[in-house]
């Protein structure tokens, strides 16, 4: 009796450990594969559960940033467990422009085959992205999540406003906009963009009060999703990741040349010397000349050249001023300073656009400024494609104003996209345009790609002019640091000539600004505090721009990035009296022999800064 007892209990157990077996599917669900960047340094830790669930996390030196955030789609067709391939790439990147000559194309990559769709995961060595591929007929809501493993802080782009920041992560209750840069810690920033966006909705971001997760509130888009890393703020900032995830260019774009452009629409009622500045042909001459004289490439015409620019019958072939447009661009050619036109978009909708941007190349005009695009954010995505398509066809380059959609990388693409206003020109934006906004904007918006910000004032008064006669806040030599510092295909500077003359040593670092630039590199900076960046000109001169705050500071700028040979340096910084409250015109201006051994101290006054030219002997 005790062994049939024993018998029926043992088969009893056999029966109970049969059934708490997992289900077949959860049995054959198994770990994903660890991605890491080409340098080791990164990792992205990825799950699957069986109800479809794929997770994941960052790791960047050993230190978990994201954890738990989502990966996938919600559709009609059910997804299925992930079939995992890999791929390597390393090879160079020769951008036509940008910050560097060559930049290096590195990554690991996973793709996750559910049937249903696939999701593509890279890992490069100063950042990770994700791409959905689904079919294009498929209702499809996205689920990617970023969720912080702290309580960070962080700063957004905020329109034609000061940036939103620092703010801390679990503080935010509503939806932000990209670029969203993150400090997690002294030796750990990260920034959330997109890159290659050929569709759909910008990306918006969403959280709710007492989190550190943030949900794509954007409608479903094909672009790539992007977490830069870098140690220092200004590893961000010098990231080529966003071009490298857009495509290459499929044409010739060796016509597309990057550099310092004057512009007409400050100029408007300033007097010097008997001369009164307006926007038309004598003015416009003027301004050439001396664009010829320093070899500054370009000459920038702004609006209501071909009459009001928000009529609707002013003709952008025909009106207004057509003769003296003429007459200016055959003026420039001869000077060998080309002329670019603004559009409106009013003027860009009610005539046959295709057919305006093949008479300006047919005038010889060399590029558009397009303003006040209409729409949504997503239809004007679909029209800045279209423009910057139009453009390339006649060999034009263009710059997008006022509210335009944020740059995404598509200079890869279409290198004829030099810059565009994805920030507040800062005298426009006085009102909250401080030094501050300064050394945020440099460390948010432009870590999506070029800027056109309208820095490079020559006279802080500003009085007498018709569209904006504020003083500027800042100093004359953060002013020529500033076009440096913000980087763009076209840096446009906003003075008269004889503001220029006045201060020579401020107007050679200006000239020296050959593009495109042989290297770029954030030497210093702290976002909201200040910035000191480098860059290399096609002569192989190094230039140096700083600029600060509200807070006067000491810098000591090391040279490590000169490497070997001597060098001139040219050291101009703010003098006693300059001040951003008071539009003191003050600086000083000293030359000494320089190795990349040496360390140059500079004194910034308050919203102040500082310009090196550092030239080979």
């Amino acid at each position: 009796m005790k062994i049939n007892i024993l018998l029926l209990l043992a088969g009893w157990l056999g029966a109970a450990v049969a059934c708490a077996k997992p289900a077949p599917s959860a049995a054959r669900a198994s770990p994903l594969p660890t991605l890491t960047s080409p340098d080791k340094k990164l990792r992205v830790q990825l799950q699957y559960d069986p109800a479809g669930t794929i997770t994941y996390s960052f790791v960047a030196n050993a230190k978990t940033l994201l954890k738990d955030g989502k990966l996938g789609l919600k559709l009609a067709a059910a997804a299925t467990a992930p079939v995992v391939s890999r791929r390597s790439v390393a090879t160079v990147w020769k951008p036509v422009w940008g910050k560097r000559a060559m930049v290096p194309d590195q990554y690991n990559e996973l793709t996750l085959n559910l049937k249903a769709y696939k999701i593509l995961v890279r890992a490069y060595n100063d950042g990770i992205a994700f791409r959905y591929d689904y079919p294009a007929d498929q209702a499809v809501k996205e689920l990617t999540t970023f969720v912080f493993a702290g309580n960070y802080t962080a700063w957004y782009y905020n329109g034609e406003n000061h940036n939103i920041g620092p703010e801390k992560l679990a503080d935010c209750d509503s939806t932000r906009l990209p670029v969203m840069t993150v400090k997690a810690d002294d030796a750990a920033y990260l920034a959330l963009h997109e890159a290659a966006l050929t569709s759909g909705e910008p990306l918006i971001l969403r959280s709710r009060k007492g989190e550190t997760r943030f949900a794509i509130a954007s409608k479903l888009t094909t672009s790539w999703k992007v977490v830069l890393y870098g140690p220092t703020p200004g590893a961000l900032v010098d990231s080529h990741l966003l071009e490298l995830l857009n495509p290459a260019p499929t044409q010739d774009f060796s016509w597309v040349k990057p550099g310092v452009a004057l512009w007409d629409w400050r100029i408007n009622g300033a007097r010097v010397a008997g001369f009164n500045y307006e926007m038309s042909l004598p003015s416009w001459k003027r301004m050439v000349d001396f664009a010829a004289a320093h070899q500054l490439p370009y000459f920038v015409l702004d609006a209501d050249w071909y009459g009001p620019e928000f009529g609707k019958d002013s003709d952008p072939i025909k009106g207004g001023k057509v003769a003296q447009v003429h007459d200016i661009i055959a003026y420039g050619k001869s000077k060998g300073v080309g002329i670019w036109l603004y559009l409106n978009d009013v003027g860009g909708r009610n005539f046959d656009l295709g057919q305006t941007l093949k008479r300006y190349h047919d005038w010889g005009a060399v590029g558009i400024k397009y303003g006040f695009m209409s729409g949504t954010p997503t239809e004007k995505n679909v029209r800045t494609q279209l423009i910057t398509e139009l453009c390339a066809q006649h060999h034009l380059v263009c710059d997008f104003h006022d509210g335009p959609v944020h740059p995404y990388g598509q200079m890869r693409t279409f290198p004829n996209a030099l810059t565009r206003e994805y920030c507040k020109a800062q005298l426009d934006g006085h009102q909250q345009f401080g030094p501050n906004t300064f050394v945020t904007s440099v460390f948010v918006n432009m870590v999506a790609g070029p800027l056109d910000m309208g820095n490079g004032f020559a006279s802080l008064s500003q009085a007498g002019r018709v569209d904006n006669s504020s003083p500027v806040p800042s100093t004359l030599v953060s002013e020529a640091a500033r076009t440096l510092i913000v980087f763009s295909g076209a840096t446009i500077i906003p003075d008269i000539p004889e503001n220029y003359e006045n201060h020579p040593e401020l107007l050679q670092f200006i000239a020296a600004q050959k593009m495109p630039w042989l290297n770029s590199q954030t030497v210093q900076g702290e976002i909201g505090e200040y910035i000191v960046m480098a860059r290399q000109a096609q002569d192989r001169t190094w230039l140096v721009g700083a600029a600060t705050n509200e807070q006067a500071r000491e810098l000591a700028i090391p040279l490590t990035f000169l490497g070997k040979g001597r060098y001139t340096a040219t050291i101009v910084q703010d003098g006693a009296q300059a001040d951003f409250r008071t539009q003191q015109e003050s600086y000083a201006a000293a030359t000494r022999p320089v190795t990349a051994a040496d360390v140059i101290r500079v004194k910034l006054a308050p919203g102040g800064g500082a310009c090196l030219t550092l030239k080979p002997q």
